[in-house]
């Protein structure tokens, strides 16, 4: 038989757009953004997003929110009355292409939340197509099952009017508003075989980029450019905080890094964080949860594989859950969190080992003999970058082997000249970090 036949075969078929892989992405809570909560209000953020470092601009949903069964005061986000609508709370839908024609102009990309899992009680949908929706044993609309979600009722995708509506749909702000993407709200509940369809009509208008809400393999075949890191927020945390701290969190994390790399295609993007709007609204903000070890843990989210997430106010210092029902604004102040950011992403966009997908470097351990030190190494295209985090809470002396990828770096944080011997022995602070960068050929 020809030797064709066993040839390997990349898993991932589709295309990411050019501009997604060195990106860095942004969630945007339009409701608690600013006093006013609008898109006119936002945008005076826009030239500081840039600075910061950001491409791509995740606006929650901007669809109007339904009142039946709503929750608190102004309902969920992802409570959907209208597809086609924009919320009247956020401003105009000529407020939405004035902020989008802004985005665009200063280099960055928009990408919208999509909700297709589910809609509001009071969608129209209701009353013109109820046979679109899911029905419990009486023949009634239903929740999602086994969630608190009572104020949206459940599409049923095994209806093909109900897939092309909302194909249609999508394709409707790509064309009338130019938007770059989605973010897709649970994506894995809603049949791959219909994301595929999407992506592919999309990707007929113009290259799109798709974020899902879920993580799984699957997805990144034919539909979606990028899925959450769950997992490792997961891990970060068990290590951090002591929530269930023991001897096994340190090893689950390095396991992380082991089945990234073994068990997921080299082309597909991975979402890292310290917060989104979920973890932040019902399980604890980026201090309570991370504590001391918050900047050691959004240093890994930068330098390990995959596309680093900023939350809305993680840059200013945001120290609280944001409520999620109700009319909420973050305080914007200088916080050191923002130049760590920015230090970060200047790192993520000029070093072609940090690249997002099969172009970045695959991350590769570096010995060493500290105690629940993480040590790696990626390289690519001539350029290296190396991480040396300390996942614990004490001052430690250690040696690393750095046989192969020895020589001199830029230490990123002191800009300083960094000479990394073969057997390198270092200091590193409690909850520290040593970032240091080699850069072969010039960019």
């Amino acid at each position: 038989m020809c030797l064709s036949v066993y040839q390997a075969k990349p898993y991932v078929e589709l295309k990411h757009p050019e501009w997604a892989e060195s990106a860095v992405i942004y969630q945007v809570n339009i409701r608690h953004f600013t006093k006013e909560g609008t898109f006119e209000a936002f945008r005076a953020h826009l030239p500081r997003l840039k600075d910061l470092g950001v491409d791509i601009l995740w606006l929650m949903p901007i669809h109007p929110i339904g009142e039946l069964n709503r929750k608190g005061s102004l309902g969920s986000p992802y409570a959907v009355k209208d597809y086609y609508a924009v919320n009247a709370e956020f401003g105009t839908a000529e407020d939405l292409h004035r902020l989008i024609n802004d985005i665009h102009a200063l280099g960055m990309f928009v990408i919208l939340d999509w909700v297709a899992n589910h809609s509001a009680w009071d969608n129209s949908l209701t009353q013109s197509h109820p046979e679109w929706y899911s029905k419990n044993k009486q023949g009634n609309f239903q929740p999602t099952p086994w969630y608190d979600w009572d104020d949206i009722i459940e599409f049923d995708y095994t209806n093909p009017g109900l897939r092309q509506y909302m194909t249609e749909a999508m394709k409707y702000w790509v064309i009338n508003y130019d938007i770059d993407g989605f973010r897709c709200d649970v994506a894995g509940f809603v049949p791959t075989d219909f994301w595929n369809q999407v992506r592919f009509e999309l990707d007929m208008i113009k290259p799109v980029f798709m974020l899902a809400e879920w993580e799984s393999r699957d997805l990144h075949q034919k539909a979606f450019d990028m899925t959450y890191g769950w997992n490792l927020w997961d891990k970060l945390l068990a290590v951090a905080n002591g929530r269930g701290y023991n001897r096994h969190a340190f090893p689950a994390l390095v396991e992380y890094m082991a089945h990234d790399v073994k068990t997921f295609p080299r082309d597909a993007y991975r979402m890292l964080f310290t917060d989104n709007h979920d973890k932040n609204a019902w399980e604890g903000n980026q201090y309570l949860n991370f504590s001391d070890a918050l900047g050691v843990a959004t240093v890994m989210t930068v330098l390990a594989n995959g596309m680093p997430l900023v939350y809305s106010g993680q840059e200013a210092g945001l120290d609280r859950s944001l409520a999620f029902f109700d009319k909420d604004f973050i305080e914007w102040k200088p916080h050191p969190n923002a130049e760590l950011y920015r230090t970060l992403f200047s790192l993520k966009h000029k070093n072609r080992a940090l690249r997002n997908g099969q172009r970045g470097g695959e991350m590769i351990r570096i010995p060493n003999s500290g105690d629940k030190i993480l040590s790696f190494y990626r390289e690519s295209d001539g350029d290296r970058a190396v991480a040396i985090l300390n996942f614990s809470d004490k001052r430690q002396m250690l040696k690393l082997q750095c046989d192969g990828i020895e020589g001199i770096y830029i230490d990123w944080f002191s800009q300083r000249s960094y000479q990394l011997e073969i057997s390198h022995q270092v200091e590193i602070e409690p909850w520290g970090y040593i970032v240091l960068s080699q850069h072969k050929i010039d960019n």
